[in-house]
Formats: C-alpha cells, sequence, structure tokens
C-alpha cells in the first residue's frame, strides 16, 4: 500500500510543519504525489520550471554530460558546457552585456552583482560607494547580504542586528495609489524617489541600485508604468552606472540570473556584466569571489538544453499569447469577486491581490490568513499556486500564477475553474461577496 509524505516520520525540516504529500513524478506541467493524485503546477515550483517537467530533451543533455563528467573545478578546467552557455546567454542579452559568471542560484547572483559593483569602484578609485540602494518591498535572496537588500520584514527583521541594512525606496505599487495623476506622471514619481534617496545618502557614497523589472514574490508580478524604466536608467547614469531592465529598451549594467535560467533541472544562476566593469576589475588584480559549484558541467548542460528548448518549442512567443490569455481569464474574475482588487504581471508572471475594498484597496483582515487558506484550497483541488503577503509582509494577500512557458489554451480553463472553485469556497468560508 502506498503512503503519502505526511505519513512518513521525516528528519527533514523547513520554514514550518506544514505537511506535503510524497513527491512521485512530474510530467509537462503536472506532478503527482505517491497515491496518484495529480496536481497542475500553476506557480511553476517557485517559478522556476519554466519549461515544464521531465523534458525528454533536457535529460537526455543530462544524461550524455554525466557520462562524461559531473565535476571540474574552474580553477583546473574550462569545461565545454559552460563555454557554450555562457555564449547562448550573452547571444540573449542586450548588447554589451557579455561576460557571464556562474552561480548556483539567485542569492548567489545577487550576492556576486554586489561585490562585482563593489570591487568595480575599488578598481577605478572611487572607494566610498558601497550603499545599494533597493525596494520597499522587494525580495533579493536568503543569505545575510541578500536579506539586507530584500524589504520584507518577515524574512529581514528577525537578521537586523546582523545585518548592515542597506536603504530603501518605495516600490511603484502604483495600484493603490488614489491620486489625481496619470500613470505616466506616477512613474516618473516612484523613480525620482530613487533621485531623492540618492541626493540624501550622498551620491559619493551610492554604489548601486538594485531592482526586479517584474516583482516576484514580495509584490506578486509588479510592474511600473513604463515611464519608470527609462527615468531609473536615466537617474543612475547621472550618479554612476548601475541598474537595470530590458522590456523597455533600458540596458542595465549588471544581471543576476536565476529560477528559470536551468528551469529547475539543475541549480543554476548566472550573473552577466558588461565588458568594461568586467575587465576593469580583472586588470586591478581579479575579481575576489567564487563558490565551488560555479560553471558546473552538468548544471551548465542542463542550462544549455534548457534555453535549446525554449528556442526550439517558441516559449517567448507562447509566453506572451498565452500570458495575455491567463491575465484576461484572472481579469475577468473581478466581475465575479469583488474582493478581487488587481491583477497585474507580464507574459505568463501573473498575480492577482485581494482586498476588502476595491475602491480603496485596504487588504482583507490579516486574520483571515486569506493567503494561506486560498493555496489550501487549491492545493487539495489539484491545483498550486504561490502566496505572499502583499503590503511588506506584515497584511495583505497576494496570489502568483505563473504556470511553466508550456501550458496551452486548455490547460489555462483548467486553471480558472479550479480558482472559480477555490474563490467560491473560500467566499462562503469568510462571509465575502459573490456576484453570481
Amino acid at each position: 500500500m502506498k503512503t503519502s509524505g505526511a505519513d512518513l516520520k521525516s528528519n527533514l525540516f523547513y520554514q514550518s510543519r506544514l505537511a506535503r504529500p510524497m513527491l512521485d513524478r512530474a510530467e509537462g506541467i503536472y506532478l503527482y504525489d505517491t497515491t496518484g493524485k495529480r496536481y497542475l503546477d500553476g506557480s511553476s515550483g517557485a517559478m522556476v520550471s519554466n519549461i515544464g517537467h521531465s523534458n525528454p530533451n533536457v535529460l537526455a543533455a543530462m544524461k550524455a554530460q554525466m557520462d562524461k563528467s559531473t565535476f571540474g573545478y574552474r580553477l583546473h578546467f574550462q569545461n565545454e558546457p559552460a563555454e557554450r552557455l555562457a555564449r547562448m546567454t550573452a547571444e540573449r542579452m542586450p548588447e554589451g552585456l557579455d561576460r557571464v559568471f556562474f552561480v548556483s542560484g539567485g542569492s548567489e547572483a545577487v550576492e556576486s552583482a554586489v561585490k562585482l559593483a563593489r570591487q568595480y569602484t575599488l578598481a577605478v578609485g572611487q572607494e566610498s560607494r558601497w550603499k545599494v540602494i533597493s525596494r520597499f518591498p522587494s525580495y533579493h535572496g536568503g543569505t545575510l547580504g541578500a536579506v539586507a537588500l530584500t524589504g520584507y520584514d518577515p524574512l529581514t527583521k528577525p537578521f537586523e542586528p546582523m545585518l548592515r541594512p542597506m536603504p530603501k525606496v518605495p516600490a511603484p505599487l502604483c495600484y493603490l495609489d488614489r491620486d489625481n495623476l496619470s500613470d505616466h506622471d506616477r512613474g516618473l514619481k516612484y523613480a525620482d524617489m530613487l533621485r531623492d534617496e540618492i541626493l540624501a545618502q550622498g551620491p559619493e557614497t551610492v554604489l548601486a541600485f538594485l531592482m526586479e523589472p517584474v516583482g516576484g514574490a514580495s509584490t506578486g508580478a509588479l510592474v511600473a508604468p513604463d515611464s519608470y524604466y527609462g527615468r531609473i536608467r536615466e537617474i543612475c547614469d547621472e550618479f554612476g552606472k548601475f541598474v537595470a531592465s530590458e522590456h523597455w529598451g533600458v540596458v542595465p549594467d549588471i544581471v543576476a540570473l536565476s529560477k528559470g535560467f536551468a528551469a529547475g533541472y539543475a541549480p543554476l544562476g548566472a550573473m552577466v556584466a558588461q565588458n568594461a566593469i568586467v575587465d576593469t576589475v580583472l586588470d586591478a588584480g581579479g575579481f575576489m569571489h567564487g563558490f565551488t559549484y560555479a560553471g558546473n558541467p552538468l548544471a551548465c548542460a542542463a542550462g544549455c538544453a534548457v534555453l535549446g528548448e525554449m528556442d526550439r518549442l517558441g516559449l517567448v512567443d507562447n509566453a506572451r499569447v498565452m500570458g495575455d490569455r491567463l491575465k484576461s481569464e484572472l481579469t475577468g474574475l473581478m466581475d465575479r469577486y469583488p474582493f478581487i482588487g488587481d491583477v497585474r504581471g507580464k507574459g505568463l508572471l501573473l498575480a492577482f491581490e485581494l482586498v476588502s475594498d476595491r475602491e480603496t484597496m485596504a487588504p482583507l483582515p490579516k486574520e483571515l490568513n486569506a493567503y494561506n487558506r486560498l493555496v489550501d484550497l487549491a492545493y487539495d483541488r489539484g491545483l498550486i499556486i504561490y502566496s505572499r503577503r502583499t503590503r511588506g509582509g506584515k497584511e495583505g494577500d497576494h496570489f502568483l500564477v505563473c504556470p511553466p512557458l508550456i501550458i496551452t489554451e486548455a490547460q489555462i480553463g483548467e486553471i480558472i475553474a479550479t480558482l472559480i472553485d477555490c474563490l467560491d469556497a473560500m467566499a462562503a468560508e469568510m462571509n465575502l461577496p459573490v456576484n453570481r
């Protein structure tokens, strides 16, 4: 008789005592537990499994590399998968971002970017620059260095005595504003908050501005008005050279990549930087930083295969088409559920936020724990979504719906039908209004 993970005594622990079933296998956008129950991966894990699960071409590439070598330390050998993946990555970057430094995850990528920025300023005689401005809310990783850059109280407050907290500016939460400004002017307003903070801190002390072009878990797929991104680039050019974002024709100086970079097939991330920055640091004595698994041949073989499948399957285009469809369907839910206050995102990185009043955008009472309850209701019905507290981790409820990029129109229908069932159930439990 098969048992679930909840029936087994475990020596593992993670964030809580939450019990989940034992994973048996995964195929495409679905995962199966050991009882045979199927789950639609509506959040790509933790926004990781971009090309779906158990892709045979990726598995074959990894097997071929395993037959050759699984590890070669970067100070002892170059390896072909790492060289190939670096070329493939640089080809996909905006012009000028040509130098790639591999890591095993997003926190390492952020740490690497900050260290490269700091070493660059030392190399050019600007030792006073060390402050990294980021946004609140935001999420940049789980190491102590990345936590100091993160703006999310439940993840940062316990460790503040151990950190050197960095300055923050408000994230462009324009959907909460109740002013008479246009979206264009709101974007400029939030961008100029960065300029004000740089002046307040002292421009000679500011090293970098770090941001998520499309927000992740902390802000639920937040997208700023278009005017924001170009103005941020202008401000950073005024005071130095560090910031981000390509959808809006803005070329960053340093990019941190991870999550879907290897789509969950192996731990992998990267920092990509401009030639001038890297060459200056290397000429000054070298980049004083590194990780044991940097450029691991097995992980890089997986990364090459993932990028190859992205191209072969046309997943960038599918993300646009299916993302528009899914966003339209999620927006349509607002007619039925007055407590859905906002739907946002870009491509297939989407989210919706629950509120008690759509006019004021006041959050639901935090005691309802709606952000946990809806996830559990969905999980029971075989749909996995991802939630966080919207307002800096203290209150508010948003839910990321970001399935693998291989999703079809029929599977979007499956997501929406399950969400309707879940939202109906939660509304009945919490006495929330529903327009039948």
